[in-house]
C-alpha cells in the first residue's frame, strides 16, 4: 500500500539518503502515485512518502507557522469539520498545535506519523488505536527503520531477508502472522495505539497512548438508550467517511452492512455512484439485491466484475498482490487488487460495509486450522502446533476488542494494504465514537443481524423490506437461499473431499453448473483445474518450490495431480504453497 518510510539516524548522512530513496521506490506500486522525501540532519529524520494523488495526505511536509513542528502523515483523521471544512492533514498538524501528543487520543481514523520538534530535537512516530495502518519496525545499531510495507526495510537492509519460522507457521494455520510479528526476522510492526519517541536520533521510549481497557470498563447502557445512541451515532459515522474532496463511491453489496450506509445516506442519497463487484458465470445475489438498494436510493449503479482478462492476467496479478501485502494474503486474493483498479476508475475514494459484522455482530473469520494432513514436512510440525497454541491463548477476552484489536488489523490488514495500493478505503463502523459504544451493550439486546434490521428499519423502512444476500425473506425462499449460499461455498474451496470424488465419478453430469457462482464470484477450485491449472503447475512442481523446508514435496506433486484431475480438493492448500513461494521468490531469493 501506499505510505510512509522513515529513517530515524544521527549518522551516515549521505547513506540515509541513499537508504530513503531505495525505500520510497519500494513503495511506489503504480505510475500514478505521488512521492517525495526529505532530510533533516540536524534532527536526524529522514522522511519519505507515495501517495495516492488528491487523498488526505497529498500535502507533505507540513510545517507549523512558527517553524516548530514538522508533521508526516499517512491516512486519515474522519472528523465532523470545523467550519473550514477542512479535508487534508492540515487538520492533524493543528490538532498537534493545539493539545500536544494529547492530540492523538482524538484522531478518529486509521493512520500512521511523525512529528519531529525542531527546537527539542524530538521526534515521535505512531499509529491509530487499531494498527490499521501497519507501520513496519526494525533496528540496525543505532539506526531505527520504520515503513508502510516491510520490503522497504528488506530493500536496505538484505539481513532482513529472512523468513521467521514462527510467522511462517502463523499464516499457514491463521492466514495471518500474530501479535504484530512478521513473516521476517528481525521486522515487527509498532502495537496499535503506540506512540514511540526519539531525542536527538537516540530511542527513548515507547508507549500505548490507548489503552482498549479504557473501553471495556464502561459500564453498559439500558436498552433503550443503546438504542437512541446506536440511531444517532451511526449517521454521524457515515457522514464523516462523507466528507471528502476527491470523488467517493459506495461498494454495496447484498448484506446489511452496506445497506445501514445506504439507509443514512439523507442529502447524500440520489448523487454517489454505487457498484458491485461480481461474477463471470451469472448475477450474483450480491449484485441482484445491492442494484434494487441503489435504485430504493436513486443512485446510479454497475457491476465491477471477473472475466476472462482476470483469468488470463492471473500470474501477474497473484504476483504483485503477495508482493503488495509483503506474502500476508493468499494468491487467490488476487481479485482485489484487479477489481479495485476498476473501482479507482468509478472514483478513487472507496466507502464500504467492511468490519460491520465484526463490530455488530462478533463475526470471526479468524480461526487456526492445521493445514491438510501430509502437507507439512515433518521437521515443520511444532511450529504448526505452536502457531495453534499461540492463537488459542490470545483468543478469549472481549468480543469487541477481538474484532477491532485483533481481527481487523492482524487478519484483515493484508487485504487493505492491496486495495488501499488502488483506492482510498472508509467504512463508519470503526469509527471511534460507534466502536466505543458497542462496549457498552446490553447483555439483553437482540443480536447483530436483528439490532442491524431495527436500523435499518428506523432510517429507512423502504430498504427494511428487501430481502439480504442470504435471507430475510420468506421461510422456504430463505431456506433455498441457506441452502445456495452453503453450496456456493462448497464449489469455491470447501467441498469435502468425499464429495468431490462424487462428483469426479459424475463426469460431465456437474450439479455445480447449476449453483456456481450464485453466492460467490471467484472460484478458484474451478480455476485451478482449468484456467490457471498450468500456472499452477508451473510454480508448484519448479524445483525451487522443492527446496522449501515447509512443505512434503512428495504431497505437493500428489495434491497437484490429483486437484487438477478433479480427483480431490486442495484448493487451500494450493493457495498456501503458491502464496509462500511467490512471497520466497520475491522477498528471499532476490
Amino acid at each position: 500500500m501506499p505510505g510512509l518510510a522513515v529513517i530515524i539516524s544521527g549518522d551516515e548522512e549521505q547513506r540515509n539518503q541513499s537508504d530513503l530513496d531505495r525505500m520510497v521506490a519500494s513503495l511506489r506500486h503504480e505510475a500514478f502515485y505521488t512521492s517525495g522525501t526529505f532530510y533533516d540532519d540536524a534532527v536526524g529524520l529522514y522522511v519519505g512518502w507515495a501517495l495516492l494523488p488528491g487523498c488526505y495526505s497529498d500535502c507533505l511536509p507540513l510545517r507549523s507557522p512558527d517553524g516548530r513542528y514538522l508533521l508526516f502523515f499517512y491516512g486519515e483523521h474522519l472528523s465532523d469539520g470545523d467550519g473550514s471544512m477542512e479535508v487534508n492533514a492540515t487538520a492533524v498538524l493543528r490538532q498537534f498545535e493545539q493539545h500536544g501528543l494529547e492530540a492523538l487520543g482524538r484522531l478518529n481514523g486509521w493512520f500512521q506519523g511523525v512529528l519531529a520538534d525542531t527546537r527539542s530535537k524530538d521526534v515521535f512516530v505512531f499509529n491509530d488505536r487499531y494498527g490499521m495502518q501497519r507501520l513496519y519496525v526494525a533496528a540496525d545499531g543505532d539506526t531505527t527503520l520504520f515503513a508502510s510495507e516491510a520490503k522497504a526495510l528488506l530493500a536496505v537492509r538484505p539481513r532482513l531477508c529472512r523468513l521467521d519460522p514462527r510467522g511462517v507457521a502463523e499464516f499457514l494455520t491463521c492466514g495471518c502472522v500474530l501479535e504484530n510479528r512478521t513473516l521476517f526476522s528481525g521486522v515487527t510492526t509498532l502495537p496499535g495505539g503506540t506512540i514511540r519517541t526519539f531525542t536527538k536520533a537516540k530511542p527513548t521510549c515507547q508507549r500505548p497512548y490507548f489503552h482498549q481497557q479504557t473501553w471495556e470498563s464502561q459500564p453498559a447502557c439500558s436498552l433503550t438508550d443503546f438504542y437512541a445512541q446506536v440511531n444517532e451515532s451511526l449517521p454521524r459515522a457515515v457522514e464523516r467517511c462523507l466528507h471528502s474532496k476527491l470523488p467517493l463511491a459506495i461498494s454495496l453489496t447484498g448484506g446489511f452492512d452496506t445497506r445501514l450506509i445506504m439507509s443514512c445516506l439523507n442529502s447524500h442519497a440520489g448523487k454517489l455512484p454505487c457498484y458491485t463487484f461480481g461474477g463471470m458465470y451469472r448475477e450474483c445475489f450480491d449484485v441482484k439485491i445491492a442494484r434494487q438498494v441503489a435504485e430504493l436510493c436513486r443512485c446510479p449503479h454497475q457491476v465491477l466484475g471477473l472475466g476472462k482478462a482476470f483469468l488470463d492476467a492471473f500470474p501477474d496479478l497473484a504476483q504483485k498482490t503477495v508482493y503488495i501485502s509483503d506474502g500476508t494474503l493468499g494468491a487467490t486474493n488476487a481479485y482485489e487488487l484487479y477489481l479495485n483498479r476498476l473501482a479507482r476508475e468509478v472514483a478513487p475514494v472507496r466507502l464500504t460495509g467492511s468490519y460491520g459484522s465484526e463490530v455488530m455482530r462478533g463475526a470471526r473469520a479468524f480461526k487456526a486450522v492445521h493445514p491438510t494432513p501430509g502437507l507439512i514436512h515433518s521437521d515443520f510440525e511444532p511450529a504448526i502446533a505452536a502457531a495453534i497454541g499461540t492463537f488459542n491463548a490470545m483468543s478469549p477476552g472481549h468480543p469487541v476488542s477481538f474484532s477491532v484489536f485483533k481481527q481487523a488489523p492482524w487478519y484483515y490488514g493484508n487485504r487493505l494494504a492491496v486495495e488501499q495500493s488502488q483506492v482510498v478505503v472508509r467504512t463508519p463502523f470503526m469509527d471511534n465514537e460507534f466502536v466505543k459504544l458497542f462496549y457498552r451493550r446490553p447483555a439483553e439486546s437482540e443480536d447483530g443481524r436483528q439490532l442491524a434490521r431495527r436500523l435499518i428499519q428506523h432510517h429507512s423502512p423502504r430498504l427494511a423490506a428487501l430481502p439480504t444476500d442470504t435471507g430475510n425473506c420468506s421461510y422456504l425462499r430463505h431456506q433455498w437461499s441457506q441452502f445456495l449460499f452453503k453450496a456456493d461455498y462448497c464449489y469455491k474451496s470447501g467441498m469435502p473431499q468425499w464429495l468431490e470424488r462424487v462428483h469426479y465419478l459424475l463426469g460431465p453430469v456437474q450439479p455445480e453448473r447449476l449453483l456456481i457462482g450464485r453466492h460467490r464470484f471467484a472460484h478458484f477450485r474451478v480455476w485451478f483445474r482449468n484456467e490457471v491449472a498450468p500456472y499452477v503447475q508451473e510454480v508448484l512442481l519448479d524445483r525451487r518450490t522443492a527446496s522449501r523446508p515447509f512443505f512434503s514435496h512428495s504431497f505437493i506433486e500428489r495434491m497437484v495431480r490429483q486437484h487438477i484431475e478433479g480427483k480431490r480438493n486442495y484448493t487451500d492448500d494450493i493457495e498456501h504453497v503458491l502464496t509462500l513461494e511467490l512471497a520466497c521468490r520475491q522477498f528471499i531469493d532476490n
